[in-house]
């Protein structure tokens, strides 16, 4: 029988239209909202994956937060409004949780220790209310990952259960969704490739029945699920690259010559950028390291010109990608003031704290980055999404590389810029985005005098990057 699930009350802590605390370039922020309150995980973690998904027969747009507790479907169709509409229960405690959507079916995976469930939800009756449709071990217990391509689900790091103790172990493993209720096992990875080649997918990107498989230390593999047997076919490999790491997450490109692909482990590694024409011969394009210290964790492409990516403590940033040979950020939104590039605290001793995930497919065009601290971002990247050629604008893109001191300061900020020869427009705004001085300066060390503000938060606007200073 299926179980109802109505939400009756979640304490939540919605913030919206202000844009306290949060530096940004290009992308500006709608809405906030924390509707988990309680710090279960390891770190102060409360929030991992999240996943997006468009009600089209009610017009309403919903992030699928997934969080320390259990699953939370927050409506965000008004960006500035942004509301839980219910919770799934899960294992509490969690650090790690993710989500796909098939139809107006939810299902969640998670790698946290054991005993744990496997559940499927489904959403048709949104915003009033979920189903559970199951919510155990049937199918499997645990899982790191999860992929939905057409009507087949790609389960990565997967644990099966056998009579209710911690079962047997694949890489991956594929399923049909004929029935979407009903998940049926077609085939596990290891039944074809030895454990000696691939003993761990940790995230799976799949089109077309073509697998780009982040295989860890193994590096990137990719492999194709046959149509009639079910068999999963070597079709090439990406292994012992220049600044490779623990191989964890990968995006193609809608023209599926480019794939994009983040290194989590050791920390500062750089975001690799291949070109995938031809599996057995995987060609480096570029590299891309945001920051010395940058740890990447997921990216999202958007057709052929824009990378959503990921970036644990310095939030999120956007790639213009248009031309595969210059590519440059065109926007970020700092996340994770506790810490990164442009706190005062640096990275704060770890690594992994921060952005977690994102999703940019929304048909509203808002972005959703889920901060495994701080919670869900509803955000507007329209003015980074119209940086349509990065040579044009390199000095906009530049121009987010300045710093501003003494922090806090009492009387003189100083700016100091990169080395350009150019005049630029300053502007200081309070909280609210009210406009309360504005100078044009040149590229150079520059001092404002601060000294008749009042003590309290304020930001510095140079372009569209922006900065937040103190006033003792």
């Amino acid at each position: 029988m299926k179980k109802k699930l109505l939400l009756l009350f979640v304490v939540c802590f919605v913030f919206a239209n202000a844009q306290t605390n949060y530096e940004r370039f290009n992308i500006d922020l709608l809405g906030h909202i924390t509707p988990n309150l309680v710090d279960t995980g390891i770190d102060g973690r409360r929030y991992s994956g999240c996943w997006g998904w468009y009600q089209q027969n009610k017009n309403k747009e919903y992030v699928i937060s997934g969080t320390s507790n259990g699953t939370y479907f927050i409506d965000v169709t008004v960006p500035g409004s942004p509301s839980v509409c219910a919770f799934v229960q899960g294992k509490s405690g969690c650090t790690w949780r993710e989500m796909k959507t098939y139809g107006h079916y939810c299902y969640i995976v998670s790698d946290d220790a054991f005993p744990n469930t496997f559940q499927i939800v489904d959403m048709h009756y949104l915003p009033d209310s979920v189903h559970i449709i199951h919510n155990g071990t049937t199918y499997f217990e645990k899982a790191h990952t999860i992929w939905i391509d057409k009507d087949k689900m790609y389960i990565g790091g997967i644990y099966f259960n056998d009579a209710g103790t911690a079962g047997s172990f694949a890489p991956m493993a594929v399923f049909s969704l004929a029935n979407p209720e009903a998940p049926q096992l077609l085939r596990t990875l290891d039944q074809d490739i030895s454990t000696n080649l691939v003993d761990y997918v940790h995230d799976m990107y799949v089109r077309n029945d073509t697998i780009y498989a982040s295989c860890g230390w193994k590096g990137l593999c990719v492999f194709r699920l046959e149509a009639n047997t079910h068999a999963f076919t070597p079709l090439g490999s990406y292994i012992n690259y220049l600044s490779g790491g623990y191989n964890h997450s990968s995006y193609l490109t809608q023209n599926g010559k480019y794939l994009m692909f983040c290194d989590e482990s050791p920390a500062g590694l750089p975001m690799h950028w291949v070109n995938v024409e031809n599996f057995w011969n995987i060609q480096p394009v570029a590299t891309f390291t945001l920051h010395e210290k940058t740890t990447l964790h997921n990216p999202y492409i958007i057709g052929n010109s824009f990378a959503v990516v990921s970036c644990y403590q310095d939030g999120l940033y956007i790639y213009n990608i248009s031309n595969p040979n210059h590519v440059g950020v065109v926007g970020y939104f700092d996340t994770y003031p506790q810490g990164g590039a442009f706190s005062e605290n640096d990275y704060g001793g770890n690594d992994y704290r921060g952005n977690w995930g994102a999703y940019p497919y929304l048909p509203s065009g808002i972005i959703i980055a889920q901060d495994m601290q701080n919670g869900v971002f509803i955000l507007d990247a329209t003015q980074a999404f119209n940086v349509t050629d990065v040579g044009i604008n390199e000095f906009e893109v530049e121009s987010l590389k300045f710093r501003v001191y003494p922090n806090p300061t009492n009387e003189i900020l100083t700016i100091e810029f990169l080395t350009f020869n150019k005049e630029v427009e300053v502007k200081i705004t309070d909280v609210f985005g009210n406009s309360l001085k504005n100078s044009t300066l040149k590229t150079q060390n520059s001092q404002i005098d601060v000294s008749h503000l009042s003590s309290g938060i304020y930001f510095i606007k140079v372009g569209n990057a922006v900065k937040k200073f103190v006033k003792e």
